[in-house]
């Protein structure tokens, strides 16, 4: 049993944390959050400047190579300093990457993977509809009816992050109506994000701020037979094990924030004096950061050991499940307390753990609830379906 990173694990590991810091301050993020509704072009620009979109994209596609322990480490590092910005990278690398990369026919790797890789393609997700959050069959009503040459498609999505300036969005939609078991008949789409009929409109929310989440309106799409990604009807078979992916990443994320708690944390208590004294001597806020410290760990072994699994092509739901369950309401906790210890400063939008504390609130919500995850979990262990 080996706990360590491999050499060259850590050395990626090193380069992206210091890349991190020179180019991606957290003083950089609060301002990209203060202008709230403008997407943060010049991030994704450096991103693709420095290879990230490459990660996890196979080399003969124009990629950097690497598995999810590769991509596992980059997004904790981002998440470090940008927290939920970090879906800059994270949306294209889980829709558009990881998803062609695995479903895709040779032709739509050989189109798709190298602009992906060269950072000329963004891709968001449109799962969700308004009637059902989690429940993403029960309430489907999103419809793809075949026609000449492709699909034609109606209906509503939701929490659609990135698509106001998406290139694509990988859509989940119902192609077959009469079914035994409703997670049969849907299929996936690489749907243009700019293709008539559509339209969209940003939703004001709580954290993740300067990535807009989107409404899409659906209304007489066509979407060519070249962009149904993978095979017709059976799509809900092959999202399990993306989703496992998009949880571990999502954990990642969680890891990173929770380091930056922790870093923000220390280096306050030791240089904040109050009552004649630095404020890390007080027993209380020690007991802060134990908490935080013991949250992080829990959380990394959980993350690395999901992220191991599915490297090794194992059964890896059960542990995707858990891992984001403890790392987002670690993450959440631990950034409350942080506010805590800043006292009043950790309300203002000058320091950083309210923006920690919006986006991993947000994490514990999606992209399955908590609660939802719960149910997996117990029913994995033997106990009756809840839902």
């Amino acid at each position: 049993m080996d706990f360590d990173l491999t050499e060259e694990q850590e050395m990626f590991r090193k380069t992206v944390r210091s890349w991190v810091d020179k180019e991606c301050p957290k003083s950089w993020a609060r301002e990209l959050e203060r202008h709230e509704h403008d997407y943060p072009l010049e991030l994704w620009d450096k991103f693709t400047s420095a290879g990230f979109h490459g990660v996890g994209i196979p080399e003969e596609y124009g990629g950097q190579g690497g598995n999810i322990m590769t991509q596992m480490l980059l997004g904790r590092e981002l998440a470090r300093s940008l927290a939920g910005l970090t879906w800059v990278w994270g949306l294209t690398s889980f829709a558009g990457g990881k998803s062609v990369g695995l479903y895709g026919t040779e032709e739509q790797k050989g189109r798709f993977l190298p602009q992906i890789a060269e950072g000329l393609l963004r891709f968001s997700i449109g799962f969700t509809e308004p009637g059902g959050g989690t429940d993403v069959l029960g309430a489907m009503r999103t419809k793809a009816e075949k026609a000449d040459g492709g699909w034609v498609v109606n209906g509503q999505k939701t929490w659609c992050t990135g698509a106001h300036v998406a290139d694509y969005i990988l859509l989940l939609a119902r192609t077959e109506a009469k079914v035994e078991k409703r997670h049969q008949g849907v299929s996936l789409f690489l749907l243009p994000a700019r293709a008539e009929g559509v339209s969209v409109r940003e939703i004001p929310k709580l954290g993740m701020r300067a990535v807009s989440s989107c409404d899409i309106f659906l209304d007489d799409v066509l979407v060519p037979d070249e962009l149904l990604l993978g095979e017709e009807g059976r799509a809900w078979y092959m999202l399990l094990p993306t989703l496992n992916n998009e949880r571990i990443m999502l954990s990642a994320f969680c890891c990173g924030i929770l380091d930056a708690v922790l870093e923000d944390a220390l280096s306050y208590m030791q240089e904040r004096e109050a009552f004649g004294k630095k404020i890390g001597s007080f027993q209380s806020l020690q007991h802060y950061v134990a908490d935080i410290a013991m949250w992080r760990e829990q959380a990394e072994l959980m993350t690395f050991r999901a992220a191991w699994l599915q490297g090794e092509g194992r059964p890896c739901g059960q542990e995707a499940n858990m891992a984001k369950v403890v790392a987002s309401e670690g993450a959440n906790r631990a950034a409350d307390l942080g506010m805590q210890i800043l006292g009043g400063m950790g309300y203002s939008a000058e320091t950083d753990m309210q923006r920690y504390w919006r986006d991993s609130r947000l994490f514990r919500i999606g992209p399955v609830t908590n609660e939802m995850a719960r149910n997996s979990i117990a029913e994995h262990l033997g106990l009756p379906r809840s839902f």
